[in-house]
């Protein structure tokens, strides 16, 4: 890669997973442009992962909400972001919405992959090959690299940065004090869908079976996830602390990295957990860990891997979504002593 690039503007994707999963993109960038400046246009919500990612100059809140056209409010960011001079884009979304503002700012090369009716908007424009790329991390990080070069191996993993006195502050702000007891982080929720979560039941018998041995349990999730959450609760029969809707975004990264274990199913948090270093057991039924794995050397994948799955449904078709509800907790349980053991 030598050609030469000033400032580069990365248009992100719109999940907590994909985001966390896109630092193994920003880290190559800075590995063969370590003079240029990276920025990321991106929902407002992602700031608290971009912060925490030592390779981002700045972000851009894109303000239009998830799947809202908005073409005044993308035009008008376009326009405003003339100024800036960039001298590449990579589009990480393959929607046509997603390139349009580096179109309209005038950046002269504007990558991506070949999506949705973009050809008029992208001048680097690339066919996805799926078989040479699996993941949703090699495909975003060959968007930053010469077109046709090998991926590096290994990929840099993500790795979010944590500061003490934000860890410390989110704690006090939260009233959580765990006296150096083992921490059980479990995060029951999952934004795309029911078909991707472990039952609550399932979480709650974990939860009262650490409970009982002096853990403490902390319950993750955003607002949405609250009614889930507080189920887990209920069933377990502890005194959980349901974080629930109650932290910010940030807040939520700091305190999974107090963790002593994270049980999560295929989720932003989950992406979070692992990108944090946190020992990890990732609970994988209508999702495939071959796409949207775990990055990191401490995680564990539980996956039935039944003839019906992956289906990649938001709700299980079938009805019973036995991919899930048939992992069983003792299982999860054994994966978590086995863990602590280890340490």
């Amino acid at each position: 890669m030598d050609r030469p690039f000033s400032s580069i503007l990365v248009v992100g994707p719109s999940w907590v997973g994909d985001m966390v999963m896109a630092h193994s993109l920003f880290q190559i960038l800075r590995q063969h442009h370590p003079d240029a400046a990276i920025d990321v246009l991106a929902p407002a919500w992602s700031e608290p992962l971009l912060t925490r990612m030592p390779e981002i100059r700045r972000t851009w809140p894109l303000k239009t909400s998830h799947g809202q056209l908005g073409l005044a409010t993308r035009w008008r960011t376009g326009r405003s972001l003339r100024s800036q001079h960039y001298t590449q884009a990579i589009i990480l979304p393959n929607s046509f919405k997603s390139a349009l503002v580096p179109w309209w700012a005038a950046i002269p090369l504007r990558t991506g992959y070949v999506g949705e009716l973009r050809w008029g908007l992208l001048n680097d424009a690339r066919r996805l090959d799926t078989a040479s790329l699996p993941r949703t991390v090699d495909r975003f990080v060959a968007l930053g690299l010469d077109r046709g070069a090998t991926l590096p191996a290994p990929l840099p993993v993500p790795r979010l940065t944590v500061s003490p006195n934000s860890v410390d502050a989110a704690q006090a702000r939260l009233g959580l004090h765990h006296s150096g007891k083992p921490i059980l982080a479990l995060c029951p929720g999952a934004e795309f869908g029911p078909a991707k979560r472990w039952p609550e039941e399932h979480y709650g018998r974990l939860a009262s079976r650490y409970a009982a041995r002096g853990w403490r349990v902390w319950l993750f999730g955003s607002e949405r996830d609250r009614s889930v959450t507080a189920r887990v609760r209920v069933l377990s029969g502890s005194d959980c602390a349901d974080l629930a809707g109650r932290t910010t975004l940030g807040e939520a990264v700091d305190l999974l990295s107090l963790a002593s274990v994270v049980v999560s199913n295929d989720s932003g948090l989950m992406h979070v957990a692992a990108s944090l270093g946190r020992p990890l057991i990732a609970l994988y039924g209508s999702s495939d860990p071959g796409f949207t794995p775990p990055l990191s050397a401490q995680a564990t994948i539980l996956s039935l891997g039944l003839p019906c799955s992956p289906c990649f449904k938001r709700v299980c078709p079938l009805g019973h979504t036995n991919c899930l509800r048939q992992l069983e907790p003792e299982w999860v349980e054994e994966r978590i002593d086995a863990v602590v053991l280890q340490r």
